[in-house]
């Protein structure tokens, strides 16, 4: 299928320093590399402690954690980082981008639970990346997790499958980074502190496109008002949080070599996953 009209291709960093040099000309301070560790109640609002020591003062507080740890306790439960990873191919040829016949520039990304999705760049590269999602026991985030060969050499052999006629050609970047993904695979909202602080989870690697809707759900939740975005079911109701170790761990690694099978499988889906799909958790949910 090409959608011709309901999809955008946009470059994620390109938008996000975008979108930061429009806040900074509108008078908003960015503070990067300064952590906030804990948000505390006060008097008249909340205050954030940072990882360095000085307190920040707000009256609303909006979170976008994503990957990383909540400062709300009550949600640490509710999203688990896992690992995506890509390639970039070395700059194909006039006659090798012939070869392959990809003449308009689509994005691309196929159908399966463990799917793929490629891209050419400017410099006609091919990004390459998906299929593994990896969980780390215990929740955890770190720089060392961004490159995983195993999963670099699953996605090379992929590749080649796709591309026979590109054998040999050379990948020149490789790396890996964390999402965050909740049981429902979309992402949640909710208040706290009396509803001085709102957060916007699970996005389950679509927050490029969701995120800015996320935003507005949180500052319509922050007005205290009733809106169209805070009506919908998406915003009232939570998904169900992951259980503790070592259950997610089984759980993740359960519901991952099930995926595979269903794909392996024309999509038949075992008992694990029509449990899953019976709960309200998953991809189908």
């Amino acid at each position: 299928m090409w959608d011709r009209r309901g999809t955008a291709l946009v470059d994620p960093a390109a938008l996000a320093w975008g979108l930061a040099a429009a806040a900074e000309a509108a008078g908003v301070r960015v503070v990067e590399h300064t952590p906030v560790v804990g948000v505390t109640r006060t008097g008249n609002g909340l205050a954030l402690r940072t990882a360095h020591g000085p307190t920040v003062h707000a009256n609303r507080v909006a979170l976008g954690t994503d990957a990383f740890p909540t400062l709300l306790r009550r949600l640490r439960l509710h999203t688990v980082p896992v690992y995506d990873y890509v390639l970039m191919t070395e700059p194909l040829s006039a006659e090798q981008l012939g070869a392959i016949g990809w003449a308009h520039r689509q994005g691309v990304g196929d159908t399966a639970n463990q799917f793929h999705y490629y891209r050419l760049t400017a410099d006609n590269r091919i990004l390459w990346g998906g299929y593994d999602a990896i969980y780390h026991f215990g929740r955890t985030v770190r720089p060392g997790y961004d490159q995983r060969p195993a999963t670099f050499h699953t996605l090379a052999g992929h590749f080649f499958e796709t591309f026979p006629q590109l054998q040999g050609l050379r990948f020149t970047h490789r790396w890996g980074g964390a999402i965050d993904t909740c049981t429902r695979f979309f992402a949640f909202y909710g208040t706290a502190f009396s509803g001085r602080a709102a957060y916007a989870l699970g996005y389950t690697g679509l927050g490029v496109g969701a995120s800015r809707f996320g935003a507005d759900v949180m500052l319509d939740l922050l007005s205290g008002e009733r809106t169209k975005r805070t009506e919908l079911e998406s915003v009232r109701r939570k998904p169900l949080p992951f259980p503790p170790e070592p259950l997610a761990f089984a759980g993740i690694q359960a519901t991952r070599w099930s995926l595979q099978h269903a794909d392996r499988h024309q999509g038949r889906r075992n008992l694990w996953l029509r449990t899953l799909d019976r709960a309200g958790l998953g991809f189908d949910s």
